[in-house]
């Protein structure tokens, strides 16, 4: 989702604010009132990998405090606009200039870019203090189902991604902005795109691993 400057006033950011908390808190409490008689202890989750309720839960304070100090929602789709815009300025300056996009959207490091790099590094960190980094090109699952060609990996890979981007940008957001910033907001549009992708993810996953 793209960045927006903020022109509202503290006062009328109050109602705003506290509808963001009892979103990003909803669906954890409804997870315990679920789990209640069940004996799920959220810290006890087996292997090194961190616990998903915890992880889930310290993402939705996340939002919410995104929210409450920036008023922006979490995204990282821009940043590979960003990206490219970047990339066009080095490779096809003129062109990328007469784009009706980045005449709109400059490229620029904002909080999105330095966002998704901190992903990365927190994603890197928490890999390798968990005990699962693991070097490696190809997943035993991969080589299972495809052999074991690096090539072939990477095309999937790159044409894979830019359907995302492609899906991303189409749909003003990707599994952060929609996933989880929209449906905190219970944002019709935003459910409505992440149904559509646990559908094309399933629609995907299923011939490429079970057929």
């Amino acid at each position: 989702m793209n960045s927006r400057t903020n022109t509202r006033s503290p006062g009328q950011l109050i109602p705003k604010r506290a509808a963001y908390l009892i979103g990003s808190l909803a669906p954890l409490l409804i997870c315990a009132a679920t789990d209640a008689g069940a004996s799920v202890d959220a810290r006890d989750y087996p292997g090194p990998a961190s616990s998903p309720y915890l992880v889930g839960a310290a993402i939705g304070v996340l939002s919410w405090l995104t929210f409450y100090f920036s008023d922006e929602p979490i995204g990282a789709s821009s940043f590979y606009a960003h990206l490219a815009g970047f990339l066009g300025k080095v490779v096809a300056p003129l062109h990328t200039k007469s784009l009706t996009y980045f005449k709109d959207n400059p490229p620029h490091v904002g909080w999105e870019f330095v966002f998704v790099i901190a992903v990365i590094i927190g994603g890197a960190i928490a890999a390798l203090t968990g005990g699962e980094f693991t070097n490696e090109w190809l997943s035993p699952m991969w080589v299972a189902r495809f052999g074991d060609s690096i090539a072939l990996r990477a095309i999937i890979t790159f044409a894979g991604g830019m359907l995302m981007a492609f899906g991303a940008r189409l749909a003003g957001g990707c599994t952060s902005g929609h996933g989880i910033s929209g449906t905190l907001q219970l944002n019709l549009a935003s459910w409505i795109a992440v149904i559509c992708i646990f559908i094309g993810g399933v629609g995907v996953a299923i011939p490429l691993f079970k057929w």
